[in-house]
This record gives structure tokens, sequence and C-alpha cells, in this order.
């Protein structure tokens, strides 16, 4: 993670992935091909962006392979069992991320300027199955 796009242009490092990757207050997945690890998930269902896919990443020898797009249908099966909102930030200069999440259906509906690094923003993705209120 440390080393792959967007952390390692947010400096994230070793210690502060092993951090994120730990916090226990979000649901956290892992994926495996042949029994090996392949890729990761976490995903908050509590806060204000309940359904937040906080961080998803795949080995980058399994790029490309359709270990990213399990992950977040997984994602989505989960959270749109409870909510019908899935959000995900994307880094401006992530343009691969952008694409992927695009394919996937997601759609920009906001945009952080200089929300963690100076220069760049992150973009909030969303795709809905309707609005919060009246759901059956």
């Amino acid at each position: 993670m440390a080393e792959s796009e967007p952390w390692a242009t947010f400096g994230t490092g070793y210690e502060r992935s092993l951090n994120l990757l730990s916090n226990a207050s979000r649901e956290r997945y892992l994926a495996t091909v042949a029994g090996e690890r392949a890729g990761f998930l976490t995903i908050s269902m509590q806060g204000a962006f309940v359904g937040y896919v906080q961080l998803l990443g795949v080995a980058p020898e399994l790029r490309g392979r359709g270990v990213g797009t399990a992950l977040i249908e997984f994602a989505e099966r989960r959270i749109f069992g409870e909510t019908p909102n899935v959000f995900i930030c994307v880094s401006d200069f992530n343009h691969r991320a952008q694409a992927f999440y695009e394919k996937m259906g997601y759609r920009k509906v906001g945009e952080l300027a200089d929300f963690i690094i100076a220069g760049h923003a992150e973009i909030l993705l969303r795709k809905s199955t309707g609005p919060m209120r009246g759901r059956t």
C-alpha cells in the first residue's frame, strides 16, 4: 500500500498504512488468489457517509485481473444491503482509479480541494440505488 498511488504521493509510509488498515472502527476485508494476498478493502458503515469505501488496494502484479472489481462488487453488496449509497474518494491525479470507478458506475458528486495535500483534490464519488428516504 505505502508504495502504491495515491499513498506514495501522500507520503503515507508503512507505519501510517498499517495504522489505517488496523482501524477497528472499519470493516476490513482481504482478497486472496490461490491462497495468496491479492488485495484489501476497508469500509465505514458509520458517520456522515455511511457506506464509504475508505481504502482499496490490489497487489501490483494482480492489477487488471479483476481483483479490484471483485472487491468493489463485494463492497456494493455489503453496503447496498443497508443503505442506498456507496461513497468513494479518489485523488485527482489518480487517473487509472478514476477510470476504474467510472466504469463501475460511480459519478462525481463533489470535490475537496487541498484536502490531503496542497495542490490536489479528492473527488467524492457516489453510486446509488435511490434516495435515503422513501426506501421500501
